[in-house]
């Protein structure tokens, strides 16, 4: 993510105007109702900001996958009573977030009311990021508000093409998030340290690439480590590894050691000969696992390593579970480290900032995602963000705040 001032809602000028909100309404549903209102909570302070300052507010959200047409099944209308339960505020709903429903929806709406438009999804040009539908979307609204983080790494409509067309602004969520992933990267205390786990090297290789060239230390955990210890020469029996991207390991060592990166790898591990609860299994050190046994979590001397590691650093970015956490006893690794982490933010030696849908999963399942110094539940924008490519939801935001301050780029770098 790139530097660069962002217009910040508290500056400005709400009152009476008509404001688009990106929001992140894309929550779990069981038998048609909010089964988890992590998300709409997350809305909230923006929401009543908006409100207390008299705003007429018109939220815009995406739910689910439905291809650029109508679903009744993935209307966001059950969504509206428990927003307006826990906005204590009634929370009107358009049938449709363009055309005549929400043209009306917005006309009646008073100053200090909440207004919810139907799935942007529900048109192609949405993800599309057609312009003609942007402008449909910003004729709603007098300035734009994006407070979805989650969605910023995608250039869709309601978060990128409105931006363009509307004065543009962060939102309270999303400023927040900003503000703790750049610390934890952009400008961290050092010993900087990132942990990152998973199954696949394949789905993290630009992640792998930009950390090395950042960070102090990077431990790499889960069936992901087992590709770089199989492209070490350790003998990893049947365990799951991606056999086609060894050169790709031994180039990210070479580029970690190149760069000053200490990439530490398990140097224990607790192995079995299936994946299932209460599987036998032994620790095993690197050079003795049999043919017919899997590589399932990281051993005892390795996390002990790692909580040295952890104990000795400022700054956390944690990615991903160390081993088959879903499953006990194989969530040991993960439980352990994410504890002893949270131990350290306790006492104030650690800033610790972690994301991504199993990274959050597996801290909740430890019982410790609350003592993080910030959890995202961003998932994709979130690992786009560590890759260390442009958002392009935030990058609209930064163009626009410059251009709002009557300050363009080039004047800037005149300055």
């Amino acid at each position: 993510m790139s530097e660069g001032k962002i217009a910040r809602l508290e500056d400005a000028d709400v009152s009476g105007k008509r404001v688009l909100v990106r929001v992140d309404f894309n929550v779990p549903m069981a038998d048609g109702k909010v089964s988890d209102d992590t998300r709409l909570k997350a809305a909230l302070p923006t929401i009543q900001h908006l409100t207390d300052k008299g705003a007429k507010v018109i939220l815009l959200a995406h739910f689910g996958r439905p291809k650029g047409k109508p679903d009744p099944a993935q209307s966001l209308k059950p969504v509206v009573k428990p927003l307006s339960d826990l906005l204590e505020a009634p929370v009107a709903f358009a049938a449709d977030c363009t055309g005549r429903f929400a043209e009306k929806a917005v006309a009646d709406l008073k100053d200090g009311g909440v207004l919810l438009l139907e799935n942007t999804r529900f048109h192609a040009g949405e993800e599309a990021n057609d312009a003609a539908f942007a402008g449909e979307l910003a004729a709603l609204g007098d300035l734009y508000v994006n407070d979805a983080f989650s969605a910023a790494h995608r250039a869709h409509a309601s978060t990128e093409g409105v931006a363009r067309l509307l004065p543009a602004f962060a939102g309270l969520a999303l400023q927040r998030e900003i503000d703790h992933v750049t610390a934890a990267l952009e400008n961290p205390e050092r010993p900087l340290l990132a942990i990152v786990g998973g199954a696949k090297v394949s789905t993290k290789i630009d992640l792998l690439t930009n950390l090395v060239t950042k960070v102090n230390q990077l431990f790499v955990g889960g069936a992901m480590a087992n590709t770089f210890l199989a492209a070490k020469g350790v003998d990893i029996g049947k365990s799951l590894h991606e056999a086609d991207l060894l050169s790709t390991a031994r180039e990210i060592l070479a580029a970690a050691e190149k760069s000053g990166c200490q990439l530490i790898l398990p140097s224990d591990v607790v192995v079995a000969r299936e994946l299932k609860a209460k599987a036998a299994r032994r620790v095993a050190e690197l050079d003795e696992i049999a043919r017919d046994e899997m590589i399932l979590d990281c051993g005892p001397e390795t996390i002990d390593a790692l909580a040295d590691v952890i104990s000795d650093a400022r700054t956390l970015v944690w990615n991903g579970p160390l081993g088959a956490f879903e499953m006990a006893p194989f969530d040991t690794g993960t439980v352990e480290a994410a504890r002893f982490a949270a131990e350290q933010v306790r006492k104030g030696g650690l800033v610790a900032v972690a994301g991504g849908g199993d990274t959050v999963a597996a801290l909740n399942h430890a019982g410790v995602a609350g003592d993080f110094t910030f959890v995202s539940t961003a998932g994709g924008a979130f690992l786009e963000w560590l890759e260390g490519k442009p958002l392009p939801g935030i990058e609209v935001l930064r163009q626009k705040a410059d251009e709002q301050t009557g300050i363009t780029a080039d004047e800037a770098g005149e300055a």
